[in-house]
């Protein structure tokens, strides 16, 4: 009898049956709240019935047109509607399925389009899995090890985190852009330099924001060097920070931005977004693939942006996230071990230490544990795992929320003491 692999890791016990907006249900139909959403994946929920009835009709009409041979309106309309949010000057995409795929796309772009071999990424960065993808990613060993070579040309510079340096966040962007200029200097030459990539918040990383004045420094830098910035929107867009992209807050202007998870509420559907004398400099037959922009996940992205906007949920996840960080902030300060809340919109990270002020993974995974056993579904990441992240679906309001804080407060309360 074949079953799953054995290395992958469930992060609860839980078999999900069934889900309705930030809830699940098991076979046995306990509820859960899910503040998962799919590692931030169902931004309209589970099952909203506007994504749920596009998707129905979609299947009922036409499955799968393979968007290099022929068009099909789903796709037409989403680019349409998709250059209503994208940032001014990003009017050509490209589509694939995961933020993996996204993400090497990207890099190919930037390589073709520069002529230029390397790549700069940032300390902490998560990008994917696929081997191109891990090779810029540096939130985890785990995601890097035991298949080398990994990929060339890939250098990396410190990401301006407060927490790990243990400095405020003006020292700690000043360092980050002095390395990166010393990166520039002994590792890779700006003529060699095809890209920044960055996140403008660390997601496996840790939940780490990012600032104004070190994405600017990104911006002058490239702009001085004609290097491209690569922001990978992939956790952060489509309203997960409070606002539509993560780099809104810092006035972030990319040259491309990569977008996957929300964008589509669990249908398969990634895309890189450029200017279109950018994209025009990627070569003949580089962009393709069998299932990218596939009709149902297309009309699924299409109501996703319906509901994004008619739902008002940039606003509500700006709202609930605020009041989701107070509460957390409020059971932090009764536990020495979590010593920082920090976060954009709805992606809030709860940072565990121990007495020593190391990095407490057993803490955290005890906590994650306990809240799911209380009905609170979490993850952890950051690089011990020391991190507990909060990323509820946009739709999720404010009983919802105090609901799920209270569990925390209890799960914490039984663990820690």
């Amino acid at each position: 009898m074949a079953e799953l692999s054995q290395v992958l890791k469930q992060a609860t016990g839980v078999v999900a049956a069934r889900g309705e907006g930030v809830l699940l249900y098991d076979e046995d139909d306990r509820r859960y709240l899910d503040f998962t959403a799919g590692i931030g994946v169902t931004s309209t929920g589970h099952c909203h019935p506007r994504v749920v009835e596009a998707a129905q009709r979609q299947v009922a009409t036409l499955i799968h047109a393979q968007y290099t041979t022929v068009m099909h309106r789903p796709l037409l309309t989403l680019v349409e509607r998709l250059g209503e949010v994208l940032p001014q000057g990003l009017d050509r995409m490209f589509f694939a399925n995961s933020g993996s795929e996204a993400i090497e796309a990207a890099l190919r772009l930037s390589r073709q389009a520069t002529g230029r071999p390397n790549v700069i990424v940032f300390h902490g960065g998560f990008h994917g899995r696929t081997v191109a993808a891990a090779s810029m990613t540096t939130s985890g060993t785990k995601f890097r090890s035991g298949f080398s070579p990994l990929m060339g040309g890939v250098h990396v510079s410190p990401f301006p985190d407060p927490g790990h340096f243990g400095w405020p966040v003006e020292q700690a962007t000043d360092f980050a852009l002095a390395q990166l200029d010393y990166v520039l200097q002994t590792l890779s030459t700006p003529a060699d330099t095809a890209a920044f990539f960055v996140e403008p918040v660390l997601g496996e990383g840790g939940y780490v924001p990012a600032n104004e004045r070190f994405l600017t420094g990104l911006r002058e830098r490239a702009d001085a060097h004609g290097i491209l910035l690569v922001l990978d929107e992939v956790q952060t867009g489509f309203g997960r920070t409070g606002k539509f992209w993560g780099g809104d807050h810092f006035n972030a202007r990319p040259d491309i931005l990569v977008t996957a998870k929300g964008l589509a509420s669990g249908f398969p559907l990634s895309g890189i977004a450029a200017s279109s004398g950018l994209m025009e400099k990627a070569w003949p037959g580089s962009q393709g693939g069998t299932y990218g922009a596939n009709a149902v996940a297309c009309a699924a992205a299409i109501a996703t942006l319906d509901v994004i906007q008619d739902e008002h949920l940039v606003e509500n996840s700006a709202e609930r996230g605020d009041q989701l960080k107070q509460a957390l902030q409020l059971v932090a300060d009764k536990h020495e071990q979590i010593t920082d809340v920090r976060g954009l919109g709805l992606m809030i990270g709860n940072e565990f230490r121990d007495a020593d002020g190391k990095p407490d993974p057993i803490m955290a995974a005890a906590a994650q544990q306990e809240a799911a056993r209380r009905g609170l579904l979490l993850l952890t990441c950051g690089a011990w795992s020391q991190v507990v992240r909060f990323i509820p679906a946009l739709v999720v309001d404010s009983t919802e929320v105090d609901e799920a804080v209270a569990i925390w407060s209890d799960a914490v309360n039984a663990v820690l003491g």
